[in-house]
């Protein structure tokens, strides 16, 4: 049963989010969309634990990689008020960083993932160390580069988060969480946009239920032997990429020791991969980027500084992940069936979350989930309900 409102010109979307739930076990979602600002589809359904307890209006999710696009977003923000720019060597800011060959590596290289910092495994002695910011901190400014800055493209999927995620904190005298609540989560009035989830909204959150990727070490062996299976494929078609350097960016060292559903791991602060999001939260940071910036008389962003942002840097093959992402400054192109939204941008996570916007349609999509696997960007769930929305957009026209 699907709980929630849906404007009549998008109904196609609430039919494609009931055919992406889990037809047996648990697991829930949750799906808001806005199209020129106004909220035409705001639905939940299924289960937010294996108990059975209903998913809720206001249920929180480990959102994955989700969470670069909220971390990039408050960079954005920052740059736009003249703090930094985009040009400026991340050494400028974070002077520890200098080192090992990092002085010149700038913040437009690491949002585009052009630093050759992604190999994780090769800076930390077990993943539990994510849960240490300094520690984090201390090994990215130690770390050499895999590869001369700005020559190539390679997801940084964990690193990203304490790259962006220091530099925000040096540039404000203040602690990530605390730039999320003061920048984006209270002038927004969002009660569930979480880098670090504080106790008061543990009983929102739903359970991760992943088929035994984590917390045992087969669990952990099928994952490794699930990215080599990709590169068989990948061979087969003639497509360059080296699995290894997927699992060194993805795959830490004892991976399988980290809880995902711990209150440990929730509530650090790891901002490329554990945002605790509603779908509310994230499609309303994501629609007022979609409207130029500003929605209902709160300002974010200058169109400038958007247009900026959502500039694509690179394209092509990258060295972690076998396919283009049309990188922009921490966003990626979104991907519908029939290709990607040109003008779209935002981010999709492991397990199947994911939000974007697109500026040209006035159009943002969210969706929260805590079944499933998928890819490091997503499965099909995201891409089919957001292939709908677009769709329904397109039909409605602009306004």
């Amino acid at each position: 049963m699907i709980e929630g409102k849906i404007h009549q010109e998008f109904w196609p979307v609430a039919r494609t989010f009931r055919n992406v739930l889990p037809r047996r076990g648990p697991g829930g979602a949750a799906l808001v969309v806005y199209h020129r600002g106004e909220k035409v589809i705001d639905v939940w359904a299924g289960t937010r634990d294996e108990q059975g307890n209903p998913w809720e209006a206001d249920t929180l999710s480990v959102s994955y990689s989700t969470t670069k696009g909220i971390t990039s977003t408050l960079m954005h923000m920052l740059v736009d008020r003249g703090l930094a720019d985009y040009d400026d060597a991340v050494s400028k800011h974070w002077p520890e960083f200098g080192q090992a060959g990092k002085a010149g590596i700038t913040i437009r290289q690491v949002m585009c993932h052009e630093a050759g910092l992604y190999d994780i495994r090769s800076m930390i002695d077990h993943a539990n160390r994510m849960l240490d910011w300094e520690h984090m901190t201390r090994a990215l400014a130690a770390a050499t580069p895999c590869h001369p800055p700005g020559v190539a493209h390679g997801y940084h999927g964990l690193t990203y988060g304490w790259l962006v995620g220091e530099l925000i904190q040096r540039l404000t005298g203040k602690s990530f969480a605390q730039v999320l609540k003061d920048e984006l989560a209270d002038p927004l009035g969002l009660d569930g946009l979480y880098v670090g989830l504080p106790p008061a909204a543990r009983g929102r959150r739903a359970q991760l239920m992943l088929a035994g990727v984590q917390r045992s070490k087969e669990g952990a062996e099928r994952f490794r032997r699930y990215l080599q299976r990709i590169g068989t494929v990948f061979a087969g078609l003639r497509i360059p990429f080296d699995p290894t350097q997927l699992a060194a960016a993805l795959v830490p060292d004892g991976i399988e020791d980290v809880d995902f559903n711990s209150d440990e791991f929730q509530g650090a602060t790891i901002p490329a991969a554990n945002g605790m999001f509603s779908a509310r939260a994230l499609a309303r940071v994501y629609a007022v980027l979609a409207a130029g910036g500003e929605l209902d008389g709160v300002r974010l962003l200058s169109r400038c500084t958007i247009e900026t942002a959502t500039r694509r840097q690179n394209k092509g093959l990258g060295r972690v992940i076998p396919f283009p992402m049309h990188w922009r400054l921490g966003y990626h192109r979104p991907f519908t069936l029939g290709g990607g939204v040109a003008s779209g941008f935002g981010h999709f996570g492991f397990g199947g979350s994911g939000a974007w916007a697109d500026c040209h349609r006035n159009l943002a999509v969210a969706l929260v989930l805590n079944s499933g696997v998928g890819t490091p960007f997503g499965d099909t769930r995201i891409v089919r309900v957001s292939t709908a929305a677009l769709r329904c957009a397109e039909r409605r026209g602009a306004g």
